[in-house]
């Protein structure tokens, strides 16, 4: 029997990365990154982390111009005790993160998903 070689984007979908981002039609490299960044965003290492970040990468990640990539990118390098504080009002962003992307993720209200 032979095997039909097909890349690895169209034999397999991960249900999150397949409802945010379908798989690319061609390699652009935004694309791709994007993809990344999704999977960085549900991998980040405590489970609050996952959803809170994950979910708002589902969200809005399809709409972040290079700016906004790059500066969710710099959120993604960011430890979670300091974000949630951030979230919590505990702490305010230091400058360096007061981007429009912060700003996003703080508005953000996380609503869990029947799966």
């Amino acid at each position: 029997m032979q095997c039909l070689q097909m890349p690895a984007d169209a034999r397999v979908q991960h249900g999150y990365i397949g409802t945010a981002m379908p798989a690319p039609e061609t390699r652009n490299p935004k694309d791709i990154r994007r993809k990344r960044l999704l999977y960085r965003s549900w991998h980040r290492g405590t489970r609050e982390a996952d959803l809170l970040l994950g979910s708002f990468a589902e969200a809005n990640l399809g709409g972040f111009d290079e700016t906004g990539l790059n500066n969710f990118e710099t959120l993604l390098d960011v430890p979670d005790a300091d974000l949630f504080d951030w979230i919590t009002g505990r702490a305010t962003p230091p400058p360096q993160y007061d981007t429009e992307v912060t700003r996003l993720l703080l508005a953000f209200r996380y609503r869990p998903q029947a799966s």
